[in-house]
């Protein structure tokens, strides 16, 4: 009976999202990735409005945003509970800064670039985004990109789910 406790005990344990050890589930590593992407979108649009066809890829955009707004909204809450669970003060600040970082990042990028390099380069990406449907776009967010990693490392278990779920 004990050795059963113990076990379920255990269990329950491995279960539990390790949000107090600093990393990220399989899911926040996804749900992360997508504000990336979803924040890569926006600096094109932005960035690329004043160029030629640049207003109908801001509008593109915007559609896509408005294409994916559950999904969008389902990443943000899975971060701001992350957040509230790792015992940040104020949660939903957290996500806001999280975005404008990612954003950051992205501009920078852009800045390195003359407009209208960084504009023939990424401007493709938002029609490819906006022509994927949800299980694409998640399959997208479910991998880390180069140069880019999630501002928490992914957990050892979760790592190890992940993997397994790619094997399948």
């Amino acid at each position: 009976m004990k050795k059963l406790a113990v076990a379920l005990a255990l269990a329950i344990l491995l279960s539990t999202p390790a949000y107090s050890a600093g990393c990220y589930t399989a899911r926040e590593v996804e749900a992360e990735q997508a504000l990336r992407i979803h924040s890569e979108l926006m600096v094109i649009g932005l960035t690329c409005l004043k160029m030629p066809q640049g207003q109908q890829m801001y509008l593109r955009y915007q559609s896509f945003t408005q294409k994916n707004q559950a999904l969008l909204a389902s990443y943000e809450t899975e971060l701001i509970s992350y957040y509230r669970h790792a015992g940040y003060e104020n949660p939903e600040k957290q996500l806001h800064t999280l975005r404008t970082n990612l954003a950051n990042q992205i501009s920078e990028h852009a800045i390195t670039m003359s407009t209208s390099t960084f504009c023939r380069t990424y401007g493709t990406r938002i029609d490819k985004a906006l022509a994927m449907d949800q299980q694409k776009i998640r399959r997208w967010a479910q991998f880390s990109f180069v140069g880019s990693p999630t501002s928490q490392p992914m957990c050892a278990a979760a790592r190890v789910a992940s993997r397994q779920n790619i094997v399948r």
